[in-house]
């Protein structure tokens, strides 16, 4: 039972620094951070546009547009990586599997530019 004890001490420690690590800075965040908000670091950012109380208020949905397009082409990058990793493992299937992968993503691309879905105006 004090072999096993002994084995998992170093992870015991671990874990007390990381929490004391963790209560010092946020303890330390509550006693020296700054407050001084004014209305403009209270207001909503996230979303792209103001908050709004009527839900069928019309709003602008070129920003949902450009983040789900930001999606797919970020998933196509993430998709690229691990490809690239393996290259020289994988057989052909698997390239042209890539190929057609791309060229799909590709076509869709070139959709959307001539739709105009690209352009901000």
């Amino acid at each position: 039972m004090e072999e096993m004890l002994r084995d998992y001490l170093p992870i015991l420690i671990l874990l007390v620094i990381a929490i004391g690590l963790g209560l010092v800075l946020i303890l330390a965040a509550l006693v020296l951070a700054v407050r001084n908000p004014d209305p403009e670091k209270v207001s909503a950012y996230e979303c792209g546009f103001n908050a709004f109380d009527d839900a069928r208020m019309k709003f602008d949905v070129r920003f949902y547009l450009v983040s789900i397009l930001f999606i797919i082409f970020d998933l196509e990058i993430a998709m690229l990586f691990p490809w690239a990793v393996a290259f020289k493992d994988i057989s052909m299937v698997g390239f042209w599997s890539m190929m057609v992968f791309l060229g799909v993503l590709t076509a869709g691309f070139a959709y959307e530019w001539k739709k105009g879905a690209l352009e901000w105006s």
